[in-house]
């Protein structure tokens, strides 16, 4: 029976829910704030990590940039806490990438949302 998942997924599995709550226990930096782990990749050699952060609420690119910076800072601390709860030969060395699909999405989804509503009102004008 093949298996369904590739090791670095699973290890990337395993790194995104630590990851999550190391950050929300252990990094008291008031730049971060909120955070939520959207997604992680594992190089197959498992050395590096890329770690797609969003942040909760509304934040200006200047208090992204931050929050951002923060958490660079603290990637050296987050890897040695990672070293700790996760088994591996050689812990990966976590990148933090900004992911905004998050706030696209609402964008186009309020744009989306916009024209519906402006479509429908001029219709039932013509019918009446």
């Amino acid at each position: 029976m093949p298996r369904e998942f590739t090791r670095a997924e699973r290890v990337a599995d395993a790194i995104q829910r630590e990851l999550a709550i190391m950050i929300r226990e252990s990094v008291r930096d008031p730049r971060v704030g909120m955070v939520s782990i959207t997604d992680i990749e594992v190089s197959r050699d498992l050395a590096y990590c890329k770690a797609y952060v969003s942040f909760v609420g509304d934040r200006s690119d200047d208090q992204i940039q931050a929050a951002m910076s923060a958490l660079d800072g603290a990637s050296g601390y987050l890897r040695s806490l990672l070293a700790t709860r996760i088994k591996l030969r050689t812990t990966p060395k976590i990148s933090f990438i900004y992911d905004d699909t998050g706030v696209k999405g609402q964008r186009m989804s309020a744009l989306i949302d916009r024209a519906v509503s402006s479509d429908a009102s001029p219709s039932a004008e013509q019918d009446v």
